[in-house]
């Protein structure tokens, strides 16, 4: 039998964590059609020899709500294994509210440009709802496949408006509860995969309506949150949120909710974060162990997600998310203008209040708020780069909060400086990465594009367990691992993906072990011409994967995409929840030409 392509002599796993064995798969229409230990013939080999070949990673934390509309080959997603994408995290979404308002909601929070992101959605955004939407997506020239949740903030602006949403004193009506409800229910009648909130007050909106205000989710009582965490629970679907990442407390609240205490069903829910930040070490280790224990004892479904790799983050000059959790930060990213931000940091009562921010050093934090564990790596002033914010104040005889905002306001976001802020310990990180409660997720693809890049997190996990093994104190079996990003995180989102058995669609990826090093962390920048040309951090180690395979299509081979992706042809489709299908997709499904208007 002839095969459209064929994988030889990889070391192959299919996602539901049994063991590797060398194997050939054979793909026809779209899906795995053999997998034998014989020769296969088709009508192009990839010799995968030395390779791993796996299904396609699920990166189930992004925001490529926005880019997927304009560029929706996710390139730098796909080049490192990945065939599926979760949008709608974090509360938002471009489902319900007009673009003005998802605009907004966006831009501050996810460190995406504004008036691009304004300009795209006003352009592209025809849809008001849940059906809509998805067909938006199919028309378009998918690279992997979409699936998403529902943006509680997206919910409630579309029922309540941008002013009440976002007004502390307003509550719905029972009314706009109803109205909420049913929204969410017809989502979830479309296929979503269940819906996102938010609690952290870090999260800000962006415009001048109502510049620096919470994201409307935050606004919601839990009461709110309750009727709407009911459908979801009826519904068996997923609730994904955050808690206040500053003071942690709440997340007790998420705990309870999750719980079924034997009497009801219990509510899957998903939080951000388990990191081993520098400030509260032990804290990760905390929370895993309470919530695995609530799932034992108590009866919940509760995850957290974690990024398996050092939380590096970079920022140009005050630019950066984590300055929203004190004060000072937040006065100065309130202010848009950069002459009025200037002046504000160069007036000596701010200076004040900055350092007293900063001195508090058993305050709730994530960021260690410790400029001597910084780096600067761009500045106009060279005499500073490879230095700390810290060193270069003691040579100057000032405190270290007045070297880094002297630095800013001379120079703005021409210093670019980094710092790790968690995950900073390899032991702990493995015992992290290991633990049940924990899913392999929150890369946040397509946000924050100039401060990080997990694009490459399931590659980052992999090199994390292997280099384990190789030094002889292992995390996990390598097919372990890879049930951990692949086949363990499609059966809990319940979705149809993330398995590399005969029937299964053939959405995979040729990891090559040998590119699992260094490479992972190097730093890169790309211009993403989609949001006004910014140049966003990117990874390029394409050493690592070989090939990336979706819907039976090599779509990235060695270091290169096939001629039409991201721009005449589908390959991925959108994911519904619930709905996995053994049947093969028809010609104008999972691939193929898309119309015109869609290119």
């Amino acid at each position: 039998m002839r095969y459209d392509v064929v994988i030889a002599n990889g070391l192959y796993f299919d996602g539901t964590g049994s063991p590797g064995r060398v194997a050939n798969i054979g793909v026809r229409g779209g899906r795995v059609a053999a997998v034998e230990s014989a020769p296969l013939v088709g009508a192009r080999t990839i010799d995968a020899a030395g390779c791993w070949v796996m299904p396609g990673f699920l990166d189930t934390h992004t925001h490529y709500d926005a880019e997927v509309i304009g560029a929706p080959g996710l390139e730098e997603s796909v080049r490192h294994g990945v065939t599926t994408v979760f949008v709608g995290s974090c509360s938002l979404g471009t489902v319900f509210s007009d673009a003005l308002d998802c605009a907004d909601m966006f831009s501050r929070v996810e460190a995406l440009p504004r008036e691009p992101v304004l300009a795209l959605l006003e352009r592209e955004k025809t849809w008001t709802t849940p059906e809509d939407y998805i067909a938006a997506l199919e028309a378009r020239p998918l690279g992997p496949n979409v699936a998403a949740f529902v943006g509680h903030s997206d919910l409630r602006v579309s029922v309540l408006g941008l002013d009440r949403s976002v007004s502390g004193s307003e509550r719905p009506t029972a009314a706009e509860h109803a109205e909420m409800a049913s929204r969410l229910e017809a989502a979830l009648d479309a296929g979503f995969l269940g819906m996102s909130s938010m609690t952290n007050p870090w999260d800000k909106l962006d415009g001048d309506r109502h510049r620096s205000a919470w994201l409307p989710s935050a606004y919601g009582s839990w009461g709110e949150y309750r009727r709407l965490h009911k459908v979801l629970r009826r519904r068996g679907r997923v609730l994904q949120s955050a808690p206040n990442i500053t003071t942690k407390v709440n997340a007790l609240l998420f705990v309870l909710e999750s719980a079924g205490f034997g009497v009801r069903k219990p509510l899957k829910t998903t939080l951000i974060t388990a990191a081993d930040a520098k400030s509260s070490p032990g804290l990760a280790l905390a929370v895993t162990g309470l919530v695995g224990a609530a799932n034992t004892v108590a009866g919940a479904d509760m995850r957290w997600q974690t990024v398996p790799m050092e939380f590096e983050v970079y920022a140009d000059g005050i630019d950066l998310v984590v300055f929203e959790e004190f004060g000072a930060g937040e006065a100065a990213l309130h202010l848009k203008d950069q002459i009025a931000r200037n002046a504000l940091m160069r007036d000596e009562a701010y200076r004040r209040r900055f350092r007293r921010d900063y001195a508090k050093r058993f305050s709730p934090r994530v960021w260690q708020r410790d400029f001597y564990d910084t780096e600067i790596v761009e500045c106009p002033d060279a005499t500073v780069i490879g230095r700390s914010f810290g060193a270069v104040a003691d040579a100057r005889g000032i405190h270290p909060v007045d070297a880094f905002l002297d630095l800013v306001v001379e120079h703005g976001t021409a210093v670019r400086w980094r710092t790790t802020i968690a995950n900073h310990r390899r032991d702990v990180l493995e015992r992290l990465v290991a633990h049940p409660t924990v899913q392999i997720s929150f890369s946040d693809s397509g946000a924050h594009l100039r401060n990080m890049a997990f694009y490459n997190f399931a590659l980052a996990f992999l090199r994390l367990v292997h280099d384990a093994a190789e030094r002889g104190a292992p995390i996990m079996p390598l097919e372990t691992a890879v049930r951990r990003v692949t086949g363990e995180l499609a059966e809990w989102f319940d979705v149809d993906a993330g398995h590399l058995r005969v029937g299964d669609r053939a959405d995979l990826v040729v990891v090559d072990p040998a590119g699992l090093d260094g490479s992972l962390d190097g730093y890169h920048e790309a211009p993403l011409e989609l949001l006004g040309g910014v140049s966003r951090m990117v990874r390029r180690n394409d050493g690592a994967v070989r090939a990336t395979l979706i819907g039976g299509e090599c779509v990235f081979e060695d270091g290169a995409f096939a001629d039409g992706f991201g721009t005449r042809r589908r390959h991925g489709r959108f994911l519904r929840a619930g709905a996995a299908s053994s049947a093969v997709d028809s010609a104008d499904g999972a691939t193929g030409e898309v119309a015109a208007a869609a290119e």
